[in-house]
């Protein structure tokens, strides 16, 4: 992995971890494939306007990100390292700044367990989002848990 998503400092790392029951391909079909993620991601209330998704090792990810409140949050981010079907990693480029590794380990044929890893590069910018990310992170994993629900039953 490159050296940029390596061990970092417990206190520069906000870590979310799921366990769905959902295989592995098809919860890295709902990362990757642009129709599921714009449904699922982001916290409640948030809806997705994807400009630009190149899911490659360069690619761009460019989206504005809705909220409940009307205002309107443009992300922008580049893929770093995508390896079918177990991880996919970028960095973003709109603040608050951080990178993201997003790994889908196999517990069961039908069970997999997503570890997400926000990696920032000081202990205070960590903080800075802590404070609300770890819910806002759980509120993304209950959506996503709807699309795979919707993607399992479409099968």
């Amino acid at each position: 992995m490159s050296s940029e998503f390596s061990a970092t400092a417990p206190d520069c790392e906000i870590v979310s971890i799921r366990t769905v029951n959902t295989s592995t391909d098809i919860v890295f079909r709902a990362w990757s494939e642009p129709e599921h993620l714009k449904n699922w991601w982001g916290p409640d209330g948030f809806t997705n306007t994807f400009l630009e998704f190149d899911l490659r090792p360069g690619g761009k990810w460019r989206f504005i990100m809705h909220g409940p409140d009307k205002g309107n949050y443009p992300n922008e981010c580049e893929f770093i390292q995508i390896e079918k079907p177990s991880l996919i990693a970028w960095k973003r480029f709109s603040k608050p700044l951080f990178r993201v590794v997003a790994s889908f380990v196999t517990v069961s044929p039908e069970k997999t367990k997503i570890v997400f890893r926000m990696i920032f590069d000081s202990p205070e910018e960590c903080n800075k989002v802590k404070v609300f990310a770890v819910d806002k992170n759980e509120e993304n994993f209950d959506r996503l848990e709807n699309e795979l629900t919707k993607m399992v039953s479409w099968m």
